[in-house]
C-alpha cells in the first residue's frame, strides 16, 4: 500500500471494522458499514467512466453520505473538488468549468440549481438530504445497488488532491497536492506538537490507545474538516458532524456522543459555543481538548475558555490550503489586552521570509513559508503557482500571503494576510489584531475590520461591528486605544446586525467593502 487518503482509510478498516466511524446527528455508521458503501459507490461511478485523475465535484452539507462520496472517490484514483453549498448558479458554472467536473455528488435539495446550470456531466448523484428534488440522473440509494468489493487498482502517493480556497478575496483557486505530501502535512502524517514525520505510515492505525470521539464543527466543504475528519478515520477514531451549525446541539453532541476534541475555526464558531455552555446546564467532562485554526481565535475568548474549561488543552493552529499545517500555540493565561495575532511554535520547515527573500530574523516581519512537502500548485493557473513556490538555499517553499513576525524566543506570531493589510500614513495595521481588541469590549460580539481609501492617509482603518445590544462609540474608541496604537483604531465605525462570514466562519471581506460602499452616505 502507498500514503494514498484510500489506501489509509482501508488499512483503519481491516483493523476496526466495527468501530463507529461516523455519526452525524442521531445516526451512525462502522468502518465496514463505510467500507461496503463506499465501495458500492465507486463502482457505480466506474460504470460512468470515472477513473484516475477525473475531477468530481461534492456539492452537499455534512452527512455520512458525503463521507461515504469521499472516500469512493479516492478508491478509483480520481479527485474529489469541494463546492461551497452556498454557491448559486454563475458561482456554480465558474467551479464547474474552472475544476473541469466529469461527475457530481450533491444533495437532493439542490438538483434545481445544478440543471440550472447545464454542466455537462457523466454522471450526477442525489444525496437524500430529506429533499423531494430528484433531477439527477440517479439517486444514491440506487448508485449503491452494485457491488461492494473491493477490487480496485493499485493507488500511489503520487495520486492527486484539489482543495478550493473559500474566496474571501477574490475567486477560489484550486491548491493540488500529492496525496503523500497533503496527508504530512494535514492528515497525520507527522506529530503536529513537534513537526516531525512518523516513520511508518500505517502507525495511525496501529496504535494502541483506546479511540478517540472528534467533534469536527466545520462544514466538510473546507479544509479543517476534511483532515479533521480524514486524520481521525485513518486512527480509527470515530468523527462526528452536525448537519448544521448550532452551539446549544453542539453540546448535547459532547455529552450523548462522550465527545473528546472538539476541531473548530476562529470565534465564529469558539465564541457562540462557549457562551452557550455558560448559559445552559451542560456535561462537558469528556472534553480533553479543543482546537482552533485557520481564523482569528481572539485573546477575549481564548480567556473565557481557559477560566470555564481549566482542565481542557485548548490549540491555536496556523496553517492554510496551500502550506497545510504551519504550527501550533498551546493557549495558556491571556492578559487584559490585545495580541498581534496567534504566537506558535513553528514546524521545523516553516520560516519567515524578508523582503529580500531571504530567512528573516527576530523581529522582522516578513512572510510565512513553509518546506518540506508543499502543494503543486494552483490548478491550471501558472501565473499564481509561481507566486506561490519559491527556493531558498536549495529548499522549496511555499508562500501564501501570510505575514509574520520571528520572535526573540523563535516561536513565531502570525499577522495576517498581506492583502488584508492596512497601510495608513505608512504604517501597516493588520485587521485582526484591531479586530481581536473590539472583541474584548463587553459590548461587541463580532467584529471586522478593513481599509477604505483617504486622500491624506493613502488609507484609513474601518471597522464594522456587531453589538450584543447597545453600545457607546466613544466608549468603544477608548477602549480600543487602550490596547493599541493611536493609528491601528479605527477611524469610522459602522454598526450591523451580523457580521457576515463564510460558512467555515472566516471574514468576508468582499462583503465588508460592498457594505461601507453602500452605507457610506449613512
Amino acid at each position: 500500500m502507498a500514503a494514498n487518503i484510500a489506501d489509509l482509510f482501508e488499512h483503519a478498516v481491516d483493523a476496526f471494522g466495527d468501530r463507529v466511524a461516523v455519526a452525524c446527528g442521531e445516526r451512525e455508521i462502522t468502518y465496514a458499514e463505510l467500507e461496503d458503501s463506499a465501495n458500492r459507490l465507486a463502482h457505480f461511478l466506474q460504470s460512468r467512466g470515472v477513473g484516475k485523475g477525473a475531477h468530481v465535484g461534492l456539492y452537499a452539507g455534512n452527512s455520512i453520505e458525503a463521507v461515504v462520496a469521499m472516500i469512493a472517490v479516492y478508491k478509483l484514483r480520481a479527485v474529489v473538488v469541494n463546492v461551497n453549498y452556498r454557491y448559486v448558479e454563475n458561482e456554480l458554472q465558474y467551479l464547474f468549468e474552472d475544476a473541469g467536473l466529469v461527475a457530481l455528488i450533491h444533495d437532493r435539495g439542490f438538483s434545481a440549481r445544478v440543471a440550472a446550470v447545464g454542466h455537462d456531466f457523466r454522471a450526477t448523484v442525489a444525496l437524500p438530504d430529506g429533499s423531494t428534488a430528484a433531477l439527477s440522473d440517479i439517486s444514491y440509494a440506487d448508485a449503491l445497488k452494485g457491488s461492494g468489493t473491493r477490487d480496485f487498482e493499485e493507488r500511489s502517493g503520487d495520486d492527486v488532491y484539489l482543495l478550493y480556497t473559500g474566496g474571501t478575496t477574490g475567486y477560489p483557486k484550486g491548491v493540488v497536492w500529492r496525496h503523500e505530501d497533503v496527508w504530512r502535512v494535514l492528515g497525520g502524517g507527522i506529530d503536529f506538537m513537534s513537526g516531525i514525520p512518523l516513520d511508518d505510515e500505517w502507525a495511525q492505525s496501529r496504535r494502541e490507545m483506546p479511540p478517540m470521539t472528534r467533534f469536527c464543527l466545520a462544514p466538510l466543504i473546507h479544509g479543517n474538516a476534511q483532515w479533521a475528519a480524514l486524520a481521525a478515520l485513518f486512527a480509527g477514531d470515530t468523527v462526528v458532524f452536525l448537519p448544521h451549525f448550532d452551539a446549544d446541539e453542539v453540546w448535547r453532541t459532547v455529552e450523548r456522543r462522550q465527545v473528546n476534541v472538539i476541531v473548530l475555526i476562529g470565534d465564529a464558531m469558539a465564541r457562540p459555543i462557549i457562551e452557550a455552555y455558560l448559559a445552559g446546564k451542560y456535561d462537558g467532562s469528556s472534553l480533553m481538548a479543543i482546537s482552533s485554526s485557520a481564523a482569528l481565535f481572539s485573546p477575549s475568548v481564548k480567556r473565557q475558555y481557559l477560566q470555564t474549561l481549566p482542565d481542557v488543552l485548548v490549540t491555536d493552529a496556523v496553517g492554510s490550503s496551500e502550506t497545510g499545517f504551519a504550527g501550533i500555540g498551546i493557549v495558556a493565561e491571556v492578559d487584559g489586552g490585545a495580541v498581534d495575532g496567534p504566537r506558535i511554535t513553528p514546524g521545523p520547515d516553516t520560516i519567515v521570509i524578508d523582503e529580500n527573500g531571504k530567512k528573516a530574523g527576530p523581529g522582522v516581519i516578513g512572510r510565512l513559508a513553509r518546506g518540506g512537502h508543499v502543494p503543486l500548485g494552483y490548478f491550471q493557473d501558472p501565473v499564481k503557482t509561481a507566486a506561490l513556490l519559491t527556493e531558498i538555499d536549495g529548499v522549496r517553499y511555499a508562500i501564501p500571503g501570510d505575514l509574520a513576525r520571528i520572535e526573540d524566543d523563535g516561536t513565531i506570531t502570525l499577522l495576517g494576510r498581506g492583502n488584508t493589510c492596512v497601510n495608513t500614513g505608512g504604517e501597516k495595521v493588520f485587521p485582526e489584531e484591531v479586530e481581536g481588541a473590539l472583541k474584548s469590549h463587553p459590548a461587541v460580539f463580532d467584529a471586522l475590520v478593513i481599509g477604505l481609501p483617504d486622500e491624506l492617509l493613502g488609507q484609513k482603518v474601518v471597522a464594522l461591528v456587531q453589538p450584543r445590544g447597545s453600545v457607546d462609540l466613544s466608549d468603544l474608541t477608548g477602549h480600543v486605544r487602550k490596547q493599541v496604537a493611536g493609528y491601528k483604531v479605527p477611524r469610522s465605525i459602522w454598526l450591523v446586525d451580523a457580521i457576515a462570514r463564510t460558512i467555515s466562519g472566516k471574514a468576508d471581506y468582499r462583503w465588508a467593502h460592498t457594505y461601507t460602499k453602500e452605507h457610506d452616505a449613512d
